[in-house]
């Protein structure tokens, strides 16, 4: 009901008059109340209706990709797709529907219930004073006493000016009232009213839209009733010839292989053989075999090319093969190689025998025009093939990897032979070898050398690195320093293969023709290294802050000749508050690395690199004892990949103890070092990831306190664990969490789960979750290709609260 305050009754300000007042606060309350309420409701009824929207939205897009799937069924491609648009269309309505319920009933009654009950409020807080004035004003006049003239004047005018300001007051009030009254019947019905023509509209377009799809789906109930029927029918055929096929005698199928030169498919003859690979090991693979267009060809699956065993089959022979330990073989033989394959039984090597026989002689009897044209046929069907016996798309696989390690001096031929465009790669060697070269390398044991194919195997970016931060030259310059001395001669391209055997196994592993260091010399360079903060002039990465490596401890007042060190020697500046800095300068000591740069552009090197952080000074120990291990430990640490490489070529032991330094190992120290590619180095290397040292902290431990996250990551694909707990019983997560390293954190706990689903799932598991590897594969490329990114955090600190 509509209650509105008479302004001549508000004047008198009579007890009707606040009888009214307080009927109509109490109802705007309760409006008030009320408004709110289905403002909030609409709001949720919004978002409701967007999620079913936005679900609806995913169904039509299901039924699009179903109607795509099944493009060769015109009848359910079109009329899914009919039926997708018009579901697609009623999302549209109901967008609409939702976007005018926000405009009509949260906007409007939102402006409603700010605005007019805002102004409301105020008026009513207004009059509440003046009301107070006035009745203390009254209060006041009442108690003036007669005899004291100026306190009656007094009061006098203050109550006169008080009931002046009320009246007005009150009038503005009594205004607010009414207007509010007067306006919430229009905004009401008028947002409620816009709310249900939407709905009109809605329902509406709905219908016609249907009305017109009608007819299509009439159409479709009748022809559904027809493949029902035709369903059924083809059942009950496909069970009657399955029945009929069930009951044949399969025991002489194998006479069904016959030779047909005919055939419309242009395949004289297919099926399966096993075939002996011309590799070392000889394996035998089963693939399909088939002749066509004079041509013996064979295919690993079906959408392979066929890879062409013999180009033109009347150059080639065919004969059994009785004195080998499988049965059933035969040999087809060319001028250019020889092809050995078995048969599954004797009756079919007999087929197989006879049809390249009789694709032979029909080869020859028509080489007048049929042969001109059959010939025709074979330089057609070679063009599209590949003879390499692998899909063209998967030989694009490597592409990448091949142009840029092949970009680095000396690698664009083999390392062992000289063998141009080789194709082949050792992995934890860093050089590149051709296909011979490689297959020897095989023969030699992952723990000599790891081949990889540079084309058709994936490349994980820190592996890519480490290919280019090597190379051929820098590994020759090791493995064949002593070479010309010795009057060794180097295998050429074409050369007997037990020549280039004999050559490769002396070099990798009996490893003659390496130069073995003087105890000076080797102590010379385990110094220099041990100086050495940063290499900037051999390094290509962008490396985040770390400390200062430890310093290598020198008993107080000596050093390796005696003396005390000076800073000059050691690379490192006195400042005047008696803390030391690295300079920047220090000339690198490597001189396999600076024999490379010399010859070979400088790697990019990015724009700034922050400075170290300043370390205590500390006293030099020396070393009980110089060894290759110890090369490689601080060789580890300085990122020198050249140094590691020789040192492994001297005999280091890739987990070498330093046991004067905590028991830490090379790895650890390739950590403290910061370099991604060094820790891939000695991992390729077969490094121990979860060998600790005397504070029973790994890899895993350093790379979390230094917060390291391409290492971490590195390490958690390697077989890290992160189980393991240091003397202080903290894991590495415990570290990171500490640390409030979200990167590491992340990547710890992801680790976690995974290793818990593939428990769960039992052991013949898949790799892992496809989250766990999308994620470890971002942050793998994250850290060798942009890992400022990862530089987020500042180094965990045991002593930080």
């Amino acid at each position: 009901m509509k209650i509105t305050v008479d302004f001549e009754e508000c004047l008198k300000d009579s007890p009707r008059f606040r009888a009214t007042i307080e009927e109509v606060e109490g109802d705007v309350c309760e409006l008030e109340s009320k408004l709110d309420k289905l403002v909030k409701l609409c709001i949720g009824m919004i978002d409701a209706g967007k999620a079913y929207n936005a679900a609806n939205r995913q169904f039509v897009n299901g039924i699009r990709e179903l109607a795509q799937q099944s493009t060769r069924d015109e009848v359910i491609e079109s009329s899914l797709t009919k039926f997708a648009e018009s579901l697609q269309e009623m999302i549209n309505y109901h967008t609409i529907l939702f976007d005018q319920a926000q405009r009509s009933i949260k906007t409007q009654l939102q402006t409603f219930v700010k605005d007019d009950l805002r102004k409301f409020k105020e008026a009513k807080k207004q009059f509440d004073k003046v009301s107070e004035e006035k009745e203390a004003a009254l209060i006041k006049n009442a108690q003036a006493p007669r005899n004291k003239q100026h306190e009656v004047e007094e009061a006098t005018n203050i109550l006169t000016a008080t009931r002046k300001c009320f009246r007005h007051i009150v009038l503005d009030y009594v205004l607010q009232i009414n207007v509010l009254q007067s306006k919430r019947r229009s905004e009401i019905l008028k947002s409620m009213l816009s709310f249900m023509y939407a709905h009109l509209t809605f329902f509406h377009q709905g219908y016609d839209l249907f009305s017109e799809l009608q007819p299509l789906m009439k159409q479709l109930g009748g022809q559904l009733d027809q493949l029902v029927v035709d369903a059924a029918k083809e059942k009950r055929d496909m069970e009657q010839k399955h029945s009929t096929i069930q009951q044949k005698d399969f025991s002489n199928d194998d006479t069904k292989l016959e030779y047909n030169v005919d055939a419309d498919n242009g395949i004289a003859m297919e099926g399966y053989l096993f075939k002996r690979a011309s590799n070392a090991f000889k394996t035998w693979n089963r693939r399909w075999f088939s002749i066509q267009n004079n041509q013996l060809v064979y295919q690993k699956k079906f959408k392979d090319n066929p890879t062409v065993v013999v180009e033109d089959l009347r150059l080639c022979t065919v004969k059994h093969c009785e004195d080998i330990e499988r049965r059933f073989c035969f040999e087809v033989v060319s001028p250019t190689k020889s092809c050995m394959m078995q048969a599954d039984s004797e009756k079919l090597r007999q087929a197989w025998i006879k049809a390249v026989q009789n694709s032979i002689a029909t080869a020859f009897r028509d080489k007048g025009d049929d042969g001109e044209k059959l010939d025709r046929k074979s330089s057609t069907s070679t063009g599209s093939l590949d003879s390499g016996g692998e899909p063209k798309e998967r030989s694009l696989k490597g592409e990448s990897a091949l142009q840029k390690v092949l970009a680095i001096p000396g690698n664009a031929c083999c390392c062992d032979c000289g063998q141009p465009d080789p194709r082949w790669a050792s992995i934890n060697l860093g050089i590149t070898l051709c296909i011979q070269c490689s297959g020897i390398h095989r023969s030699l044991g992952v723990h000599f050398s790891k081949v990889r194919s540079l084309t058709l195997d994936t490349w994980e970016p820190e592996l890519l690195k480490l290919m280019c931060e090597l190379g051929n030259r820098v590994i020759n310059q090791i493995y064949e320093a002593r070479r010309e001395e010795l009057g060794a001669r180097k295998p050429q391209p074409g050369d007997p293969r037990h020549e280039v055997e004999a050559y490769i196994k002396a070099k990798y592993v009996d490893r003659r023709f390496v130069r073995r260091p003087s105890d000076e010399e080797l102590r010379n360079k385990v110094v220099s290294l041990s100086k050495q903060e940063k290499r900037l002039s051999s390094s290509s990465e962008h490396l985040p802050p770390r400390p200062p490596p430890p310093t290598p401890k020198l008993r107080p007042g000596s050093n390796v000749s005696g003396q005390t060190v000076k800073s000059a020697d050691s690379g490192i500046q006195n400042s005047a508050d008696g803390s030391r800095e690295m300079l920047a300068n220090t000339p690198s000591s490597n001189s396999l690395a600076d024999a490379d740069a010399a010859e070979s552009p400088p790697m990019p090197m990015p724009a700034t690199l922050p400075p170290p952080s300043p370390c205590k000074e500390m006293v030099f120990y020396e070393p009980k004892e110089y060894s290759p291990g110890l090369q490689l430990y601080w060789a580890s640490c300085a990122r020198s990949l050249p140094d590691m490489a020789e040192a492994l070529a001297h005999g280091a032991e890739v987990n070498w103890v330093n046991t004067e330094d905590d028991k830490r190992t090379p790895l650890i120290m390739a950590v403290q070092g910061g370099s991604l590619v060094t820790c891939e180095f000695l991992l390729q290397n077969a490094a121990n990831v979860n060998q600790q040292d005397t504070q029973g902290r790994g890899p895993l431990h350093h790379a979390t306190m230094l917060g390291h996250t391409g290492q971490v990551c590195l390490f958690l694909k390697r077989g890290a664990n992160q189980n393991a707990a240091d003397i202080d019983e903290k894991t590495p997560l415990t570290i990171a969490v500490e640390a409030a390293n979200a990167d590491i954190v992340t990547l710890l706990r992801l680790a976690k789960m995974n290793e818990e689903m593939r428990e769960a799932e039992g052991p013949y598991s898949q790799s892992g979750d496809e989250t766990y590897q999308d994620i470890f594969q971002d942050f793998t490329h994250m850290a060798s290709n942009d890992p400022d990114k990862l530089n987020r955090y500042q180094q965990y600190d045991p002593q930080r609260p």
